[in-house]
């Protein structure tokens, strides 16, 4: 009979990206800096949108909901990597691991949906321009980001509960600097057929699915753009896009960079260091990408910075 997860597992070591006590400073005072860019660029952003009223509508509403879910993304992964090297510990425990599990897998899930539902708000707003109001009504914006929680809640739910299912051995070390679900599995001695079956179809189903529904939007605006006969119409109607297909490209990229990696012989190290890129650049680079090409976001910042001041 195999040892249960109660009377075995207390804890496991998170490796790291690297094991050399000489470059763990650099990499406290890298990440950290990253994570307080990271909060500070997706805050102003969602502070940006809700206080100026021309920016209440359907785009930078989910651009909001884009932006709190960026810092949940990175505040779950990167904070106890900091803690760790703040204290030169490696260890976390056993209930730390399944709740880290539970919100990666929910805010990538929700990262994924999230850009979804803006291709096809975008895809409304350039190939029905009159209706576009109309269709993007604020009820059908909100339940489009409550299904989006949802179905990252439960998919969390789930995977987190086949986790439980699993037993661990002696081998309790993790190449990686948070829990990933994959190289926790990897470390169990209990049979994990149905735990590979169930996280693959998640993800065929909540990742293909979204990008099957990004590539169709982005089709039909290709499609709806050629059409036009204004130069000028098309480019206003591509520069909407841009700031969000360069996200998507970003995001995609980078996953596929990390499946790829792991993929390769002794991917242990290769897949830590490209799952930084998702974790970690894509939440840090996203605010950036919307407001530097976006007026209507300089400009709300600009009247939030300004109203600062003159209230000091």
């Amino acid at each position: 009979m195999k040892a249960k997860n109660d009377t075995q597992v207390t804890r496991f070591l998170l490796l790291g990206l690297t094991e050399d006590p000489e470059v763990q400073p650099l990499l406290f005072g890298l990440f950290l800096s990253m994570y307080l860019l990271t909060v500070w660029g997706n805050l102003l952003l969602i502070l940006a949108v809700s206080s100026d009223s021309h920016l209440h509508t359907p785009m930078y509403f989910f651009l909001s909901n884009l932006s709190l879910v960026d810092i949940g993304f990175i505040s779950t992964t990167i904070l106890k990597m900091l803690q760790n090297i703040h204290t030169h510990s490696k260890a976390i425990t056993y209930a730390g691991c399944l709740t880290q599990i539970y919100f990666c897998i929910l805010f990538a899930v929700l990262d994924m949906l999230l850009l979804s539902v803006m291709a096809y708000d975008r895809y409304v707003a350039i190939c029905h321009p009159l209706h576009y109001m109309v269709i993007m009504n604020p009820r059908l914006c909100g339940l489009l980001v409550l299904v989006s929680w949802v179905l990252s809640v439960l998919n969390s739910l789930l995977q987190s509960l086949m986790t439980l299912r699993l037993s661990f051995c002696t081998e309790l070390a993790i190449p990686h600097y948070f829990c990933e679900l994959n190289q926790l599995l990897q470390l169990a001695c209990s049979d994990t057929f149905l735990n590979n079956l169930v996280m693959y179809l998640a993800a065929l189903l909540l990742s293909g699915g979204p990008f099957a529904g990004i590539v169709y939007s982005y089709s039909k605006i290709v499609s709806c753009i050629r059409r036009m006969s204004s130069v000028e119409g098309k480019f206003k109607a591509f520069s909407t896009c841009a700031s969000h297909l360069s996200v998507v490209c970003l995001f995609y990229c980078t996953l596929l960079g990390v499946y790829l990696s792991s993929a390769a012989p002794h991917s242990s190290h290769l897949v830590s260091t490209a799952s930084v890129l998702y974790t970690v650049v894509t939440p840090m680079l996203n605010p950036f990408i919307y407001s530097l090409r976006n007026k209507d976001i300089k400009r709300a910042l600009k009247r939030l910075f300004v109203r600062e001041t003159m209230e000091e």
